[in-house]
């Protein structure tokens, strides 16, 4: 679960988590802070470690107390292919949930087509949305790894 005031930009390639692909977003990701009156501000490489990829951050000393969410994750809960005899996925289907104090406050889900690479639901919240198509970035990603490995084999 990642901090609902992150604003990831870049994947960190030289991440010091020991398995990278089981973050929250799927891969360590560099960003900014969103938080009131720290918009814009760039955490330290300690704090991207600690508080922002990974949520329930009660010690980043950015985090507003009036906040809705501590934390959102994200899942792929169905891929589809609507008419595609080939089997390709054409629509990535991702679930959202922020959390507060570990019960879930907010969900939904979110589309993705893979022919036109348009959002077909998208969420409101910039943020979280930003982190949906890291997220989506990675499975992406992942997915193309394992197809590969299969193929080799």
């Amino acid at each position: 679960m990642a901090c609902p005031f992150f604003m990831p930009v870049e994947k960190l390639e030289n991440g010091t988590w020991p398995h990278p692909s089981r973050l929250p977003l799927g891969a360590g990701w560099s960003g900014h802070c969103t938080a009131p009156g720290h918009q814009g501000e760039a955490p330290s490489p300690e704090e991207l470690h600690r508080f922002c990829n990974l949520g329930y951050a009660d010690r980043c000393p950015r985090l507003p107390q009036g906040r809705v969410s501590d934390a959102v994750r994200f899942a792929v809960t169905g891929a589809r292919n609507p008419g595609d005899k080939d089997g390709a996925q054409s629509c990535i289907q991702l679930r959202y949930v922020c959390e507060r104090a570990h019960l879930p406050v907010d969900n939904g889900f979110l589309i993705f087509n893979s022919v036109t690479r348009q959002w077909q639901e998208a969420h409101s919240d910039h943020r979280i949305q930003r982190m949906a198509e890291c997220f989506l970035q990675s499975y992406v990603e992942k997915m193309k790894r394992q197809e590969e490995a299969r193929a080799a084999s």
